[in-house]
């Protein structure tokens, strides 16, 4: 989306709002995870993002704060059968008070140029999650892929009914992270046509990269709760 006004204008809230703040890593403490959640809510953040085994801790810290939960689904490499997969998002969405979820697409199979069954892979999640009136995120790794590719996965995600595209996992392994480039989101964006919503996700660590990116009419960040504070914060 367009936003109203430049992002070095907008509130510390403001620029909050467009945050989902990820506590993903596996080795994280009950503790660093109460911790982190305390920030994001405190920073006014839109979601606190979660690996799923951390949804009851989370939920009732979070229930009547301005920032919703989200959580991951098939994380970090979107290798389960589509049916698998669909059912892990429906048990997610029916068990806890999610407002999204984000989900990885079997991104080897766009590497391979086999977009209906990245298309029907994506359709079981959102078919699971709208069914209790959930919001899906789908992440195609855009490290592993081309931009031509990164259209592709935009478009059927799009295609499948999602609600936003996402651009990395912040977790691959399979060469260089860049995550949410201006090359990338710029090319989610065009491929999006207004049809999908667009997330970045991966590399944001800076304001001046933070602001481009919302400038550019991108829809919502993935940030790490390491960077979250910062980008945020008036100079």
């Amino acid at each position: 989306m367009t936003p109203s006004k430049p992002a070095a204008a907008m509130t510390s809230r403001e620029l909050a709002a467009y945050i989902d703040y990820a506590i993903l890593k596996p080795e994280f403490s009950e503790q660093q995870i109460r911790s982190y959640v305390a920030e994001a809510v405190e920073l006014g953040c839109r979601t606190v993002c979660v690996n799923p085994a951390a949804l009851p801790l989370v939920a009732p810290l979070v229930e009547g704060t301005e920032t919703d939960l989200c959580c991951v689904c098939d994380f970090p490499f979107g290798q389960s059968t589509p049916k698998a997969k669909a059912a892990q998002a429906k048990i997610y969405a029916e068990e806890f008070p999610l407002l999204e979820l984000d989900m990885v697409a079997n991104f080897g199979k766009l590497v391979d140029g086999d977009l209906a069954y990245v298309t029907e892979d994506i359709r079981g999640v959102v078919e699971a999650c709208h069914a209790h009136g959930v919001a899906v995120k789908v992440i195609i790794e855009s490290d592993a892929l081309t931009l031509e590719q990164v259209a592709d996965g935009t478009r059927c995600a799009a295609n499948a009914g999602a609600d936003f595209i996402k651009s990395s996992t912040g977790f691959y392994t399979g060469g260089p992270q860049h995550g949410a480039t201006v090359e990338v989101v710029r090319t989610m964006i065009e491929a999006a046509e207004g049809r999908i919503k667009v997330k970045g996700s991966g590399g944001i660590r800076t304001q001046e990269h933070f602001f481009e990116l919302i400038d550019m009419g991108m829809d919502r960040a993935g940030v790490g709760c390491t960077s979250a504070a910062k980008l945020v914060a008036k100079q």
